[in-house]
């Protein structure tokens, strides 16, 4: 009998493959061993000596991500060279080795037990991802210093093709991975957001992370199911099973196909009325992808990705060619781009936010940038500065007040000037948004609007704050529901306010990659729907395939909905009217949950 496990969708892609469990663990240190006094200088310089041999190591996988995933991508193995630089992580197991005359391993090991201490006391993804860092950083000076050859991963996972299993992935071990013979990758532990995940998504192998304890689980060979896109593996399925998701992934890749003659066409509705399709994009290397799959634009560039797991923020020169790669891409067409939504989920090294209680309802987004001026400054001048190349929208996070509007245009206008004192080209004019994803910002709206030049919902965070529902805990994910009739109202109340105030409204949340979703959303007179380069094909096609009427007799009659279950069945016997759901997207759930 088949088991199902679910986790959180990181890579889209759908593979029947035979487990490969994959053992990567940093080597046990022998204990109760120490050294002479005399040898006490010489077991420091062997250190030493490791920590430099592992550096040039590191150095060298990031060389090679830059050829197989591009220069920004590679920049994420930068922390794993800081690490080993930090004087408190060094000068720490140096010190161990002169006062407790440890051996070089042992102090190393002490001293990486005390760093794990420090940072597995909080939940955020970034501090999750410096753990896998911290643990790749270890296993490489601890198998220099006890003369332990890097583990052969070619060799473990060579042959036919595989589904790898492994508890946790490194960096340096994703990016070592052959997607010829790795199909696809599942993870008990992890993040859509963590450095394995964007590496995954780069090099194009399926991906599924916080499977809980799947490695102990899923023995060699066992076949899998794997479901990348749905956040899903089936383990032992059966031949029934095996030929549904094959079905599911011949329907994905015959939409794909589709994608072609799709990708020129406009997204009009059948009764004319036009809605925007743009793309949501992490990286500057995803825009040419986004591109060829035809959006028409943008929608929401997070600009956060520009720091993840930096130890300094990044200059103005950098930002502004990651800003022009993405306009030069699209040139003509707009390019919104989110200025940093650190905190929270996001917490770059950097920023030295501290621990939180609850870091969404913390020191977050607009007000990081607010409070850190200095910071926000560079961004913004990279942004003036990168503005003359296309048509760059800069759209501020997590707004809550008309003030923070206001002080960040003070900002900008302050840089604008700057740049032209310089002599830098700067645009005359420019649109500023605010990103509406508290249920305070949507009551806010009619207000709000007199002071932006357009909205965009961030529907995953205005569900959170709406229904008091963290969107990252598996045991409530039955309760984050975007089709609560509370939130269905609040959508409602933000799209009118924009369409009175005469401004664009577009949606960037997952929602908007829901054809049920996007269905109410055109219904509600969105103006624009930004989604992930994979669901620009389907979304295309919901909005060719209904009229603007049908969908705002929809919309009206799922705000009379007293139930989540009553709202989406009501959107979706509706949209089942104009275009067979079940074969349209591969029997997936169109409701919102599971």
């Amino acid at each position: 009998m088949s088991v199902i496990r679910d986790g959180i969708p990181a890579a889209p892609g759908i593979v029947i493959a035979p487990a490969r469990v994959l053992r990567w663990e940093v080597p046990r240190v022998p204990h109760g061993v120490t050294v002479p006094e005399a040898q006490v200088e010489a077991e420091v310089q062997r250190f030493l000596d490791a920590c430099a041999y592992a550096q040039e190591r590191i150095r060298a996988v990031q060389a090679r991500a830059e050829v197989t995933v591009g220069e920004v991508e590679a920049r994420i193995f930068d922390p794993q060279v800081l690490m080993l630089e930090d004087a408190d992580l060094v000068q720490g197991t140096i010190g161990y080795i002169r006062d407790n005359h440890l051996t070089a391993e042992r102090a190393f090991e002490w001293r990486v037990l005390e760093w794990e201490s420090a940072l597995s006391h909080s939940s955020h993804p970034m501090i999750i991802d410096r753990l896998a860092d911290l643990a790749d950083v270890q296993a490489r000076v601890l198998r220099r210093l006890m003369g332990m050859p890097d583990p052969d991963l070619a060799a473990r996972v060579e042959g036919d093709k595989v589904i790898l299993i492994a508890h946790e992935l490194t960096p340096s071990v994703t990016v070592q991975l052959d997607p010829k013979h790795v199909i696809g990758i599942a993870t008990d532990l992890g993040t859509r957001t963590s450095h394995s995940a964007i590496l995954a998504r780069s090099l194009d192998i399926p991906c599924v992370v916080s499977l809980g304890n799947l490695s102990e689980t899923v023995r060699d060979g066992d076949e899998l199911i794997l479901d990348g896109r749905q956040g899903r593996v089936v383990i032992a399925p059966s031949d029934e099973e095996k030929e549904t998701y094959r079905q599911r992934d011949y329907l994905v890749r015959e939409w794909e196909q589709e994608l072609v003659l799709l990708a020129h066409l406009p997204s009009v509705t059948r009764d004319g009325t036009r809605i925007e399709l743009r793309s949501n994009i992490d990286l500057p290397g995803e825009a040419e992808s986004a591109r060829t799959h035809g959006a028409d634009g943008v929608g929401l560039y997070r600009t956060e990705f520009l720091v993840v797991g930096r130890a300094t923020a990044p200059g103005e020169e950098e930002q502004y060619a990651a800003y022009r790669k993405v306009a030069d891409a699209f040139l003509g067409q707009p390019v919104i781009i989110r200025t940093y939504d650190l905190g929270g989920d996001k917490f770059p090294a950097f920023l030295h936010i501290g621990r939180e209680e609850n870091p969404f309802l913390g020191w977050r987004a607009i007000r990081v940038c607010l409070d850190e001026p200095d910071m926000f400054r560079t961004q913004l001048r990279a942004l003036g500065r990168a503005m003359v190349h296309g048509d760059i929208r800069i759209m501020l996070p997590l707004v809550n007040e008309i003030s923070e509007v206001e002080r960040s245009r003070v900002l900008l206008e302050e840089c604008l000037a700057q740049l032209r004192a310089e002599g830098e080209p700067v645009p005359a004019t420019y649109k500023l948004g605010a990103m509406i994803e508290t249920p305070a910002a949507a009551m806010l709206a009619p207000e709000l609007a007199k002071h932006v030049d357009f909205f965009s919902i961030g529907t995953n965070d205005l569900v959170q704050y709406t229904l008091a529902v963290d969107r990252g805990n598996s045991r409530l994910a039955r309760l984050y529901n975007p089709f609560h009739p509370a939130v269905v109202r609040l959508l409602d109340l933000i799209t009118r306010a924009g369409n009175e105030a005469g401004i664009e409204v577009g949606v960037c949340g997952e929602l908007a990659a829901n054809p049920v979703g996007a269905f109410m959303l055109i219904g509600m007179r969105a103006h624009s729907l930004s989604v992930a380069p994979s669901s620009l094909a389907e979304i295309k096609k919901v909005i060719r395939s209904v009229t603007w009427e049908a969908a705002a007799e929809a919309a009206a009659e799922a705000l009379t909905a007293a139930t989540p279950d009553a709202v989406a069945t009501g959107l979706t016997q509706r949209l089942s009217r104009m275009l067979d759901l079940g074969k349209f997207n591969g029997g997936y759930n169109l409701s919102g949950g599971e």
